[in-house]
């Protein structure tokens, strides 16, 4: 995410409600989320102008290049009558907001079950320009969806779920249908109803062979992992007709 004309503007605003949280300094930043304080730059580009997050987001956002790079592979390879794309669990912000950024779509919907953690979002969506440029809904994402957009066939779902805390991070094959509170069953069949364009984004040792039982006869899944500095961070599941080898062949030229 780039600055743009827009962010210079922005108030110096303070979180003034318990539980958000503006920290500038390492000395306010908690103890248990002190990696996070190195890391803030490659999470958040414009970290310093004021990002506002809840200590459980810092498990949950996805560093800003990832979330560029993903909003870019889901703008080019969704089908183009594919208008309007839904960040069903949007935390922060952080995916949302490189979605509004790619000027790809006419419509971003923004989901977010906690009121909270959505104020972050929407002020960090601020920082970054494009506040007015999503649709924010605060309530159950299946609820919001089925509401909004039972009967449209115009959208693109995407769901960046929580994984169950950090346990996942220390099995080697990370078990989908343990993940929490919605395993893959449970997301796949709440989402695809919706939907036929999905794109899951999931622990980065998530089993291949579970996903795998979701392809269509005779079809493959894409399945993208997402890298900083060498290092996987997640993948993503493409369940549907995205076409990457138009989006291939867009990154040579």
């Amino acid at each position: 995410m780039a600055t743009t004309p827009e962010t210079a503007g922005v108030p110096n605003e303070t979180p003034n409600e318990k539980g958000i949280h503006q920290w500038l300094s390492q000395d306010e930043f908690p103890d248990n989320l002190k990696k996070y304080w190195h890391q803030r730059f490659r999470i958040w580009e414009l970290y310093s102008k004021g990002i506002w997050m809840t200590e459980d987001a810092w498990f949950g956002v996805t560093p800003e290049p990832i979330a560029n790079k993903i909003a870019a592979h889901i703008g080019e390879a969704a089908p183009k009558e594919k208008t309007i794309i839904i960040d069903a669990f949007a935390g922060v912000g952080g995916n949302a907001i490189a979605f509004a950024l790619s000027g790809r779509w006419d419509q971003v919907f923004a989901v977010e079950k906690d009121a909270k953690t959505m104020k972050c979002a929407k002020h960090n969506a601020k920082i970054y320009g494009v506040e007015k440029k999503i649709v924010w809904v605060t309530g159950d994402c299946f609820s919001a969806i089925n509401k909004r957009f039972n009967a449209k066939n115009n959208t693109v779902i995407f769901a960046s779920p929580p994984w169950g805390g950090t346990e996942y991070s220390a099995e080697d094959v990370f078990d989908l249908s343990k993940m929490q509170p919605y395993n893959l069953e449970a997301l796949y069949n709440g989402f695809s109803r919706y939907s036929s364009h999905l794109v899951l984004f999931l622990p980065r040792t998530s089993d291949l062979n579970q996903i795998a039982q979701y392809a269509p006869k005779d079809k493959k899944l894409e399945v993208a992992h997402y890298c900083i500095m060498g290092a996987s961070k997640a993948l993503c599941v493409y369940f549907g007709d995205f076409d990457f080898e138009n989006e291939e062949e867009d990154e040579k030229k």
